[in-house]
């Protein structure tokens, strides 16, 4: 095996597979990105059994060579250093020849690197063939979907059904995903070009990390079976094991009417919040809202530090005098999340959950639970 390369692809390539290796993994040779050359370009294969990345860089974008003097081959070589080399280099061109099967030499005109390398049949075999039902989205409404979703799911391993993003495409022309931790919920719809109907858990840091390596306008295709789903774009495969279980029913958990409307500037209420509560209760980053029609305040106090207090200047607030205290880091990620200048806060009482909404977008819709203070 034997070739060159344009040095950024290359980086591009590897990092994009690299995401899919963890730093620590059960299987020694799982360490290693799978490198396989034939007529269609460079392959570059990362795995940690869960996740499965596969990126293909072509031997020509448009009219520039990205890969030339081409010997078709496979082998595995450790994707940490191979990047790192990829990283540092300074040539725009790198040279990589596999040596009695054992060793990987990367050079450019100053640097010669050679690393140990792993036979390809060593690599387990990696299952990114799309099954199941396949649906076509675009990629701005896929990042906008899981910028709006993915930061309510769970980081806690305690439930894993709730670090998932539910996805669920009900035969009609769209699809609704759904994040929430017990504490917060999120939901988005976006529309389908074609009607489908699947159900699909998938690992909101799957969803986050696809979301980053998406390129502007563009599509991506979705194939779902009932263990996987791989994700498709831009010559890069996403394959990912969804989580078993049943998602927890959140159909009628979003209050249908309010008694309490606060309408304020997005960038006032979170400039507010962050400054009070570097005084909130404990870790709990807990503030309290006091509303009522003559006037809005945002205050935090902790017995050990001290006490604050910031008014909201401008405003718009209906119903009676209402104080709803929550945790703040919760409430400026659901309006980071509406995406919207303006957002709008509806109550129903002091306890009952609340929404965090953008007037101007029905598709989604933030929902925090409040908390009880002493």
């Amino acid at each position: 095996m034997r070739f060159k390369i344009d040095r950024e692809q290359f980086l591009k390539g590897l990092t994009i597979a690299s995401k899919a290796i963890g730093s620590k993994s059960p299987i020694p040779v799982m360490m290693n990105v799978k490198l396989a050359l034939d007529e269609k370009g460079l392959s570059i294969i990362g795995s940690n059994n869960e996740l499965s990345i596969k990126t293909v860089i072509p031997f020509k974008i448009g009219e520039r060579d990205v890969i030339r003097d081409a010997q078709f081959g496979s082998t595995l070589v450790a994707s940490k250093i191979i990047t790192e080399i990829a990283r540092r280099t300074a040539d725009t061109e790198l040279a990589f020849e596999i040596i009695d099967d054992t060793i990987a030499q990367i050079s450019d005109s100053r640097s010669s690197f050679k690393l140990n390398s792993v036979r390809p049949e060593e690599y387990p075999e990696i299952d990114i063939e799309p099954t199941g039902v396949q649906v076509t989205l675009d990629s701005k409404l896929f990042i906008q979907m899981v910028e709006q979703t993915a930061f309510a799911a769970s980081t806690k391993e305690q439930r894993p059904i709730l670090t998932a993003v539910n996805l669920v495409a009900d035969g009609d022309y769209k699809l609704t995903a759904t994040a929430t931790d017990s504490a917060r919920l999120a939901r988005k719809e976006i529309p389908l070009a074609t009607p489908v109907k699947f159900v699909a858990n998938v690992p909101a840091r799957v969803l986050i990390e696809i979301s980053k390596l998406l390129e502007g306008d563009g599509a991506l295709s979705l194939s779902i079976s009932d263990k996987k789903v791989l994700i498709s774009f831009n010559g890069t495969l996403v394959s990912s094991r969804l989580i078993n279980g049943e998602y927890p029913n959140t159909k009628n958990i979003v209050p249908r009417s309010f008694a309490f409307f606060l309408e304020a500037n997005s960038l006032e209420l979170i400039s507010a919040m962050e400054r009070v509560s570097l005084l909130s209760i404990e870790r709990e980053n807990v503030v309290k809202l006091s509303m009522s029609e003559e006037g809005i305040e945002i205050s935090a106090k902790s017995a050990e530090v001290g006490s604050a207090v910031e008014k909201i200047v401008t405003f718009q607030y209906t119903g009676e005098r209402l104080e709803v205290s929550f945790n703040s880091d919760y409430v400026m990620a659901a309006i980071r999340a509406a995406q919207s200048e303006d957002v709008t806060l509806a109550f129903l009482g002091e306890m009952k959950p609340f929404v965090v909404k953008n007037a101007k977008d029905e598709s989604q819709v933030q929902l925090v639970t409040p908390v009880r203070t002493y």
